[in-house]
């Protein structure tokens, strides 16, 4: 049967009831091995954990399915997902190019890692098509969008984007971690390969580290899924059912994510101690528009400056007390953070160094009274 609605593909995609007893709910196939029917005889295909699982292969079906690609794969972080992508698509003597304010994992992985292995990279600011367009070389191999980004919250205009990739022959990879695919889909926009830290939205309960990609192309599927198994930093076969049990509830946690962020920013806007907000719901903000275009709703993140300078703002992450001190995010409860101590330290000194008086919420699902009474309490003088 093939399911349209999103709220349905999220519950059933890869999910039928189990052939041999009916359970409604994705066996756990804690297994290393598989027994084989004489050599070489495979029941389903499955002969080793990490070339193949069906608790994983579930996952991989439904995020395929949510993100509207050809082939989903699933592995034990967000960043194997980027490392083995880019391992993929990229050699010595290859180009990148990534966000101006590319998430710090991302640009670690990119300017530690790549870059001594002979892979060049440029970090353009990717709200302007023409300045990407400028930066391209014969060598460039992708274009690295985050929309929103993370933590400024910027925006890029995924098909404007693509047209410059594939013009050139490059391709197109969004990271969708921050939107999830309930509020954005970049393969209907032109995006080749779509990024998900699954331990964010898609999991949603702070309880299981994983990634996944989802490509638009076959054949970059099957690529893909080789060095998948080669490197095999795969998803084990519980964090897999931990995450597609948090999926079936993507769609109405990200209502209330988005309810309660627009609540916060509203409280935000108008509070003295605040100097700005960043948030691509706002009519304000630079990104909004397009936004609006390619998104769904905007989001559940967002992020704020501080009158007070670094000092206001690690009082306010210290004060908090319904929002958690903690990195991560896209759970169901709310967090804070700071950005230039904490997830975004490894861009200190570098271009991509964020502001010292910024400071980083996830907006969980808790009482949108609650998040903004300690909000208000957090940001007292």
């Amino acid at each position: 049967m093939t399911y349209e609605g999103f709220e349905t593909l999220a519950i059933h995609a890869g999910q039928e009831a189990d052939a041999a007893t009916g359970a409604v709910a994705v066996p756990i196939y804690q297994t290393s091995t598989y027994r084989q029917d004489g050599v070489g005889g495979l029941r389903g295909g499955y002969e080793y954990t990490r070339t193949g699982n069906p608790t994983r292969a579930a996952l991989e079906e439904c995020v395929a399915a949510l993100e509207g690609g050809v082939r989903g794969l699933a592995f034990a972080s967000g960043m194997a997902a980027e490392d083995t992508l880019l391992r993929t698509i990229a050699k010595p003597g290859d180009h990148l190019i990534i966000p101006g304010d590319a998430y710090g994992g991302t640009f670690r992985l990119v300017s530690k890692v790549l870059e001594r292995w002979g892979v060049a990279w440029d970090a353009v600011d990717l709200s302007d098509p023409d300045a990407v367009r400028a930066r391209v070389r014969p060598e460039t191999v992708a274009i690295w969008v985050e929309t929103p980004t993370n933590p400024l919250l910027n925006i890029a205009d995924i098909a404007a984007l693509g047209e410059v990739a594939h013009a050139s022959g490059a391709l197109l990879v969004v990271d969708n971690t921050f939107a999830s695919p309930y509020l954005q889909r970049p393969i209907r926009l032109g995006a080749d390969v779509v990024v998900h830290s699954t331990t964010k939205y898609l999991g949603g309960h702070s309880d299981v580290v994983g990634g996944a990609l989802v490509v638009a192309d076959p054949e970059l599927g099957e690529r893909l899924a080789f060095h998948q198994n080669t490197m095999g930093a795969v998803a084990g076969p519980f964090d897999a059912w931990l995450t597609l049990r948090g999926i079936k509830t993507l769609a109405v946690r990200m209502d209330r994510h988005c309810a309660n962020a627009e609540r916060v920013v509203a409280e935000l806007e108008r509070h003295p101690e605040v100097s700005a907000v960043l948030y691509p719901g706002m009519p304000e903000h630079p990104g909004h528009k397009t936004a609006s275009e390619q998104m769904s709703g905007f989001g559940g993140m967002v992020s704020f400056r501080l009158r007070g300078g670094e000092e206001a703002a690690l009082r306010v992450c210290d004060r908090a007390r319904v929002f958690t001190l903690a990195e991560s995010l896209g759970g169901v409860e709310s967090l804070i953070e700071h950005p230039g101590r904490m997830t975004h330290a490894s861009t200190a000194g570098s271009a991509l160094e964020v502001p010292n008086d910024l400071v980083r919420i996830s907006v969980g699902i808790e009482s949108a009274d609650d998040l903004v009474e300690d909000l208000r309490q957090a940001l007292e003088p």
